[in-house]
């Protein structure tokens, strides 16, 4: 689970933007501590989940993988993020052996960087695969804060406080060469366009002839 959020807000009582002080590089350069975060996160659901009334099996972990970091202006997270959101578990050319029931496939080593090689049986490679696959109503990655989709008020009103005008979409739209026309070459004007039919092609039905038969 991916949590995207913004390194500063506005302040309810002086409606002002505020940033979080940036940190030395040594002392982690990260909005929050992500050893604190990771308990804090855990006793949080641990305790939404026990008021729910549901209860987790007791063999569930003890520590908690949580991860915490500042990506600059948001360049690189959207670069990571648009990879891990629509890329597929694994590329079709890293599956490099099928055969009698085994799976082997090419992966980067995380520690090491370099690309290895496993050898795992058919059930096994699939129960990798279905661990990336998520429940029903689960997403990937969600918004916080004027990052969501339902903070247009609000992001209109850091606008404002920070004087930014933003760019309009169709502003970095290169604008569309012009059709010129075959016979005299100048440039023509599109009046009506044909969306084609989506569904398969119509073909026309059979025609039956009948055979000729002569009487004696």
């Amino acid at each position: 689970m991916h949590l995207v959020m913004p390194a500063g807000a506005i302040d309810q009582r002086t409606r002002q933007w505020r940033t979080k002080p940036k940190r030395k590089k040594a002392a982690g350069a990260y909005l929050f501590n992500h050893k604190a975060l990771a308990k804090v996160f855990r006793a949080k659901l641990l305790a939404a989940l026990e008021a729910a009334g549901l209860h987790l099996p007791p063999a569930y972990p003890a520590d908690w993988v949580v991860d915490c970091k500042s990506v600059g202006n948001g360049q690189s997270a959207l670069v990571y993020l648009g990879r891990y959101l629509y890329r597929g578990v694994i590329r079709e050319q890293d599956i490099v052996v099928c055969a009698d029931g085994k799976v082997t496939f090419r992966y980067r080593d995380a520690q090491s960087g370099k690309m290895m090689l496993r050898t795992v049986s058919g059930p096994e490679f699939l129960w990798l695969v279905l661990q990336h696959v998520l429940p029903k109503g689960f997403r990937r990655a969600r918004n916080f804060g004027f990052l969501h989709p339902n903070c247009k008020h609000l992001i209109a009103l850091l606008h404002l406080l920070l004087k930014f005008i933003p760019t309009l979409a169709s502003d970095c739209v290169k604008p569309r060469p012009a059709v010129r026309c075959p016979c005299c070459g100048a440039a023509m004007k599109i009046v009506k366009t044909r969306i084609p039919a989506s569904g398969p092609p119509r073909t026309p039905p059979p025609v039956h002839t009948a055979r000729a038969t002569s009487a004696r």
